[in-house]
């Protein structure tokens, strides 16, 4: 037999294997656009193996054009007193725009950004954050009123340094004294702003009784003048915290002016004997 007898002339290639799709050749009885299906069928396969290649481009292509994330920083848990010392304050803040009525717990947990547990577990509520705020307020500017009224000196130099204290602390500390002007919650007992007074005034009463006696007059009404002393200073305070006119030295002078000479001695032009800078 000879080689190649009874093959077909596409089997002329034995290793050659014909598209499925391609029956018979023409000349053979297939159909008239044989041709044409080979073609699509050879093509269809070149494209399909060809496809896997163009999805892996567009994938690279793709991830080229990703946008990085942007990284951000992990969040600093703050310890127990600096979350303590944020809760005051946030809360010295609100309570001195809004006052203790008008602060809820709700405020203070979303302006410090923590949820209302946290300020419960730090302060057990509103009425004791409150609290520790008037106490180091109260603390602070009575420390100080002492320093001046336990410098000693001539007793009007003294009254000149008290006033000045207080209005030095009222131009500093101008929330802390908004909350201590401001009505304390009815539970509160101790650290408002009359109880601050009270003790203030308790340390004057020594100097006035010194100069009842040097003038013959009753020292036990030293008491009642040094309420009256420190009173008038204080309520000038709360004045000339939304006034802020004239200067804070020439508020003092006045206060002085009163407070030592009496309406009836009352100077034209009333200027501290007390030299002092700032």
């Amino acid at each position: 037999m000879r080689l190649g007898a009874g093959l077909r002339p596409q089997d002329s290639n034995p290793d050659r294997k014909a598209p499925k799709a391609c029956v018979l050749p023409l000349h053979q009885g297939g159909p008239r656009d044989a041709r044409d299906q080979c073609a699509s069928s050879r093509a269809g396969g070149r494209n399909r193996r060809a496809a896997p290649r163009t999805h892996a481009a567009d994938r690279q292509g793709m991830m080229g054009r990703v946008t990085p994330k942007t990284k951000t920083s992990p969040r600093v848990r703050m310890t127990g007193s600096e979350r303590r010392e944020q809760l005051v304050t946030v809360s010295r803040a609100l309570f001195a725009s809004k006052g203790f009525e008008g602060t809820s717990v709700e405020e203070i947990a979303a302006r410090a950004k923590v949820s209302k547990p946290v300020v419960y577990e730090h302060f057990g509520g509103k009425e004791g954050i409150y609290a520790v705020v008037v106490d180091r307020e109260v603390q602070r500017l009575l420390g100080m009123l002492t320093n001046e009224l336990s410098a000693g000196g001539h007793p009007k130099a003294v009254v000149e340094r008290a006033a000045l204290a207080l209005l030095d602390y009222i131009e500093e500390n101008t929330d802390g004294f908004r909350i201590l002007v401001r009505d304390s919650p009815v539970a509160q007992a101790t650290g408002t702003f009359s109880s601050l007074i009270g003790d203030v005034a308790s340390q004057v009463e020594h100097l006035l009784a010194e100069q009842f006696r040097a003038r013959r007059l009753d020292p036990g009404a030293a008491p009642m003048y040094a309420q009256m002393l420190v009173g008038l200073i204080a309520l000038t305070g709360q004045w000339w915290l939304e006034a802020r006119h004239p200067d804070k030295r020439e508020v003092a002078a006045h206060i002085v002016n009163l407070a030592w000479n009496g309406l009836s001695g009352l100077e034209r032009s009333p200027r501290l004997t007390t030299v002092r800078t700032g």
